[in-house]
């Protein structure tokens, strides 16, 4: 059996057989520069030269630049500091208002909003090898929120003024809707969302205000997704533990970035079995930027056995975006572990370990 890319993962989400487990690298712009160099490719051919089974589509939007060229606007009006490898908000457009009605909110009805998007999957269906395509619902709800109003304002709304918070996630909610139903309606294979919700110990707010206030909110736009017979794709950093249960109850099919710092890897086969998928997996805190090249190894070894244990249910990929801290061997490293998973032959001890347990 010899799948496509998009076969591939479309069956590796809800555990069905796979030849091979598919695999995925995310980037930053810096480090994307720095790899595209070190394999001698364009920047445009780096996720194929990755072996990215993923693709996402986004929205057209030229990020307009602020008067000091320093701020970056996307296309809700949040401002972002262009020259930060991750994202730091450098202008909260309603960080002084809470006038909502007056705010100059994006239409996603707009006519050929989508067009692009379009294109790119009428492309990508074309090819030999297609990819699966999910939209980019990035900052979907809390993010998206915080992005608006500032985070330490928008912690501080959620202690007092609840009501208001209310009326801001249903502003930002109904937009995402409306946008899902228009991907569904142009052919993506699922729908990919992120809202970190976690610290490095526990949530940033108690489970309770999670589940009164974002909850039924996020079961409205992945039951676009999952009424279309979709997986539904969801990124949030931290320890979430005490919601992932509440998250698959609404509709989640595959759950990132399962960063093993903060959720327990057996602990999640234990208590999810085959109602939950997994993507990512290696950690980017911890082995990708610090630890050697047989570390990196064996890092995607464990997390393949314990939450791949059929050999089906896994996006094998690294935890996060790489960045530019990621040295180039541990990059050579994870790719070769891929390539080993391709073969089934990840289960084998390279020469190294092979020469360290000899010597112990």
């Amino acid at each position: 059996m010899s799948l496509t890319k998009r076969e591939r993962l479309r069956r590796a989400f809800w555990h069905e057989p796979v030849d091979h487990l598919p695999t995925q690298i995310n980037y930053t712009d810096a480090i994307g520069k720095e790899l595209a160099r070190h394999f001698g490719v364009a920047i445009t051919d780096l996720p194929t030269r990755l072996g990215n089974h993923l693709c996402r589509v986004d929205l057209p939007h030229k990020s307009e630049q602020g008067a000091n060229a320093k701020v970056s606007y996307d296309w809700w009006g949040a401002g972002w500091d262009p020259d930060q490898e991750g994202y730091w908000l450098a202008d909260a457009p309603l960080g002084e208002s809470t006038d909502l009605a007056a705010y100059p909110w994006p239409d996603p009805d707009a006519p050929g909003l989508l067009d692009d998007a379009a294109s790119a999957i009428a492309r990508d269906r074309a090819s030999a090898d297609p990819h699966f395509i999910v939209p980019n619902f990035g900052f979907c709800l809390f993010e998206r929120a915080w992005s608006l109003r500032g985070f330490d304002t928008l912690m501080l709304d959620l202690g007092l003024d609840q009501p208001f918070v209310e009326d801001l996630l249903e502003r930002i909610i109904d937009i995402q809707v409306r946008l899902a139903r228009r991907f569904v309606a142009i052919g993506v294979d699922g729908g990919y969302f992120g809202d970190d919700y976690g610290a490095q110990k526990g949530l940033l707010f108690s489970p309770e205000t999670w589940r009164q206030l974002f909850k039924p909110r996020l079961a409205r736009v992945f039951a676009v997704f999952r009424e279309a017979g979709l997986p539904v794709l969801m990124h949030s950093d931290g320890d979430i533990a005490k919601i992932v249960p509440d998250l698959v109850e609404i509709g989640l099919t595959a759950l990132n970035p399962v960063q093993p710092e903060v959720l327990d890897h057996a602990w999640l086969k234990r208590a999810f079995g085959r109602s939950l998928a997994y993507y990512g997996g290696v950690s980017t805190q911890t082995v990708l930027p610090y630890g050697t090249p047989e570390e990196v190894r064996a890092a995607l070894r464990s997390a393949v056995t314990a939450l791949a244990p059929e050999s089906t249910g896994l996006l094998a990929a690294p935890s996060h975006r790489l960045t530019s801290d990621v040295p180039m061997a541990n990059v050579e490293a994870l790719l070769a572990g891929f390539a080993e998973l391709a073969s089934h032959d990840l289960d084998k001890p390279n020469d190294a370990e092979v020469a360290s347990d000899d010597r112990s």
